[in-house]
């Protein structure tokens, strides 16, 4: 089986940073791509920053200039650095990766279970 397992939120002030990571594990051949979507009460879940296996990345537009999404290829795992943090940014950060299977040749989407960010003011 897959796993995606995310790591490093907490609780923060305004203006401070965190870094979420991704670890994947288990039975897929590579990654296509890796995802951070959060969600937080009354509110759809959104897509927050997107890289690809060629390296590609895109943001939304909330949180371009102050995050930025990296990967580690040897260790399977992907990062969001989070500067410069607002009190919207406060949600249940979820890790979505699309991994090339047995299975699914074509690939197949996996979801972490999520790691909360808080932001004071």
């Amino acid at each position: 089986q897959v796993q995606l397992v995310e790591s490093g939120g907490g609780l923060v002030q305004a203006g401070g940073s965190l870094r979420l990571s991704c670890a994947a594990s288990g039975s897929f051949f590579s990654i296509n791509l890796m995802a951070w979507y959060r969600q937080s009460p009354g509110k759809q879940r959104e897509l927050v920053a997107l890289i690809t296996s060629g390296g590609s990345t895109n943001y939304a537009d909330s949180v371009k200039g102050r995050f930025t999404i990296s990967r580690d290829s040897a260790k399977n795992t992907v990062y969001l650095q989070m500067n410069s943090l607002k009190p919207e940014d406060t949600a249940g950060y979820y890790c979505n990766a699309r991994l090339i299977t047995l299975v699914r040749p074509g690939g197949d989407y996996f979801w972490g279970q999520g790691t909360q960010v808080t932001v004071s003011s």
